[in-house]
């Protein structure tokens, strides 16, 4: 077909309201020209940012997303459903209780690219892109350490999830850091929720006055900010009787009373990341695994009762 022909077809077509048909297309090319998100909390800003991230890199390479939501609950991951859609691949923010990897074992076995971001699980033949969870969880553990803070109590995730291993880890290691044991009563797991935050913190202020402990490090901030709720319950003072920091750096952060201590992650740029990540591995079968870490950094408020040492 000649190029004035093939412009007065083209022409004709728009003119009587023509559009692709995607799926006769897909037949013939084997793509689909969309990708798979599963995210696990809508509300939570972090994956607010990560999704912009995610949308920025797909819609440069022409790319459509079909956006799911766990609700935290692996059984509504839609990962077959996505699949039965024909997604060229899925990028996927582990659901806290997961514990049941046959179905990613599966995908990633597949012609469906996988890549992982945020939550990570181990033990699965997929890319990760994540943040430095272990080395930000030491950080804000050692900025409350070396400001006197003897006691310091932990509010941990699912130990099934990457970031409530990698957290905890560098929790214990700041403690070590100091020679100080760790606690095991001052360590409680919860969900990831405000809620989790709350019922945690009222299991530690249960204990005798004597016992409590003078600092919290969270494993994010909604649950920073649960627990946050439970000390004032509790007739005590933030930073005053207990000082608290999260993991996320959530946009109510900083609107706290007192304005939350925390630490930050590149949402965005791991979005746009993972997103990148993935769209190599469905151009190129060859593309090889990756495990890709991007930095954190501490943002102190007043919530810790203490400045940033230069």
């Amino acid at each position: 077909m000649g190029k004035k022909t093939k412009e007065r077809v083209l022409e004709k077509a728009r003119a009587m309201g023509y559009t692709p048909n995607y799926i006769a297309r897909s037949l013939v090319s084997q793509k689909t020209d969309t990708i798979g998100v599963v995210i696990p909390k809508i509300a939570h800003s972090f994956f607010a940012q990560a999704i912009q991230g995610i949308e920025e890199e797909t819609y440069n390479k022409k790319y459509q997303l079909i956006l799911t939501h766990s609700a935290e609950q692996g059984e509504r991951e839609a990962l077959e459903t996505l699949q039965a859609k024909r997604v060229d691949g899925i990028l996927i923010s582990a659901a806290q209780n997961t514990d049941n990897y046959d179905y990613y074992k599966r995908i990633a076995q597949s012609d469906t690219a996988l890549v992982f971001f945020d939550r990570c699980i181990e033990g699965i033949e997929a890319s990760c892109v994540k943040v430095n969870d272990r080395v930000g969880a030491y950080r804000i553990t050692d900025h409350l350490l070396s400001h006197g803070y003897k006691s310091v109590a932990h509010l941990s995730a699912s130990q099934n999830l990457s970031i409530g291993k990698n957290r905890l880890k560098g929790y214990k290691a700041a403690l070590e850091s100091y020679n100080i044991p760790v606690v095991e009563q001052f360590i409680m797991e919860t969900n990831l929720l405000e809620e989790g935050g709350y019922r945690a913190m009222k299991k530690l202020l249960a204990k005798p006055t004597k016992n409590l402990p003078r600092a919290v490090f969270a494993v994010n901030d909604p649950v920073a900010f649960g627990a946050m709720d439970a000390i004032y319950g509790h007739g005590l003072s933030i930073p005053e009787d207990i000082a608290i920091a999260g993991f996320s750096d959530d946009f109510r952060a900083p609107l706290m009373k007192p304005p939350l201590t925390t630490v930050t992650q590149p949402a965005y740029e791991l979005g746009k990341r993972a997103a990148r990540k993935l769209i190599s591995q469905i151009d190129n079968e060859d593309e090889p695994l990756e495990n890709i870490e991007l930095l954190t950094s501490l943002k102190i408020r007043e919530s810790c009762g203490c400045p940033l040492k230069k």
